[in-house]
């Protein structure tokens, strides 16, 4: 027995360090985390210093406490103090989160507001003078926001056709392969997924493995099953010597659509879900804004809404506007007001063409080809959907949002499912994510069902805005409309 302790002891002192690397090498996807990282910085910078540049080319000469014209240093100053706010959100890192524009937009607020802070400490004199930095605020909001969003669809674009993809090697038992490859493919970020039993993952093989992955170039891999590979230390330090990114991918959690983190306790993963720092707020935001654009927008068009009155005054025999009882915020009843679009007895003809509906899976929504009922200047206003206009007023007066849910007929509600009232529990909406992924070509209710719940779980004040953006878009070329 000693003898044998001996041999293996020996054989121990020849075998390097478990931490020991075969050689020294940069971590595998170095290239990519510099690649994005430049491509932002130099993208922020050079924008954020045309918004500083461009109001002095148009004849605002007036130096600033933090910007002098004829002083390259101050404008590097003003720079690194707003990239580092930029930076402390987190917006330099991979993935969606460097695409809150939201968050760009607070960032650049705060850092302008402290400069301005400053400037009122140091020069009172100059600070109720239309300061420079003023305009730039403006411009540097609209600029660092359009650069990322020009910089995320040339992304989508360039991996669309195929680029700037990596391969990436699955490791979980055979029965989550295809689970877990639908995930990634979501990602639209790996150009080849290969997968590895993890039955057959040991100290032989691993070696293998390693091989592998330095010969396609993988700089991550996922593994579904972690409480399986057995020698997890050994595959651990392995993966880490070859400059390989480990992501531990749980399959038993349903996707989560709400923003979150992942937070350690005693060495173990956690979901984190934080509130903001001031509760509330964003949503007060969010009704002063409807009250406020609701407002803006009603007076703007007021010549538009008139000439609709009139055209349908000429057009068909009955009253401007269609009042119907909808069911809004805690299921609570209220009468939803739009242009009318249809002949006098549209509601008593409903039934009789319920067999040409064509959600039958259901028949909570009620959508048929050429309906006969609406009139010549109806459809028209349905296919821009300017017959919805009038719900401005709904929104002045809290019975609805700018976006959010639609709210449903009664015949609709009753045909509810429990877990379909989960849209009720927010005020409803003009437009929301259902109109802008597909308006009336979305008949199975499930689906709006889905997109009202993800619309819920996401909820901020930079969705809305992205959402009524889209909703203009959709809008212009009448997409989905009936």
């Amino acid at each position: 027995m000693e003898s044998l302790l001996t041999a293996k002891s020996e054989l121990d002192l020849q075998k390097p360090d478990l931490r020991k690397p075969s050689f020294t090498a940069l971590r595998r996807d170095t290239y990519a985390v510099w690649l994005r990282l430049i491509t932002l910085f130099l993208g922020d910078f050079i924008l954020l210093s045309l918004a500083w540049v461009l109001p002095r080319i148009h004849g605002s000469t007036l130096e600033s406490f933090w910007y002098s014209p004829h002083n390259l240093e101050s404008l590097v100053l003003v720079l690194t103090l707003e990239i580092s706010f930029i930076s402390a959100q987190g917006l330099y890192e991979s993935g969606e989160k460097r695409y809150d524009y939201f968050k760009l937009s607070r960032s650049v607020f705060f850092a302008h507001l402290l400069m301005g802070m400053i400037q009122f400490i140091y020069q009172p004199e100059q600070f109720y003078r239309p300061l420079i930095y003023l305009s730039s605020l403006i411009l540097s909001i609209l600029l660092i926001c359009g650069g990322r969003f020009c910089i995320d669809l040339l992304l989508k674009q360039l991996r669309k056709y195929g680029a700037i993809r990596y391969p990436t090697i699955l490791i979980c038992t055979p029965q989550d392969t295809q689970k877990a490859t639908s995930f990634l493919e979501k990602e639209n970020c790996y150009s080849e997924i290969r997968s590895v039993d993890v039955a057959s993952l040991n100290k032989s093989n691993v070696r293998v493995l390693i091989e592998a992955i330095r010969f396609l170039g993988v700089a991550e891999v996922f593994i579904c099953s972690w409480e399986q590979i057995r020698d997890p230390m050994f595959l651990y330090w392995s993966l880490r010597n070859a400059g390989t990114t480990l992501r531990i991918l749980s399959l038993d959690l349903e996707p989560f659509n709400r923003p979150s983190e992942i937070a350690m306790i005693g060495g173990v993963p956690t979901i984190k879900f934080s509130p903001p720092v001031i509760t509330g707020f964003d949503f007060w935001i969010k009704r002063s804004f409807d009250f406020v654009f609701s407002s803006l927008v009603i007076v703007m068009l007021s010549p538009i809404l008139l000439c609709i009155a009139i055209a349908i005054k000429l057009d068909s025999e009955g009253p401007l506007l269609y009042k119907q009882e909808r069911v809004g915020l805690h299921s609570g009843r209220f009468k939803a007001w739009k242009f009318r679009t249809m002949v006098l007895d549209a509601d008593k003809r409903q039934k009789e063409l319920e067999h040409l509906n064509k959600n039958q899976k259901d028949g909570i929504l009620f959508k048929i080809d050429d309906d006969p009922r609406v009139t010549g200047v109806g459809k028209f206003l349905r296919h821009y959907s300017l017959d919805e206009l009038p719900q401005l007023f709904n929104v002045l007066l809290g019975e609805m949002s700018l976006v959010g849910p639609r709210p449903l007929p009664i015949r609709d509600v009753n045909k509810f499912s429990d877990y379909h009232f989960i849209r009720q529990e927010v005020l409803p909406g003009i437009t929301g994510l259902w109109q802008v992924s597909g308006r009336s070509d979305i008949i199975d209710f499930d689906k709006v069902v889905y997109l009202d719940t993800f619309y819920i779980e996401n909820w901020s004040l930079g969705l809305d805005i992205k959402i009524l953006l889209q909703t203009v878009i959709v809008l212009l070329f009448g997409k989905g409309a009936y």
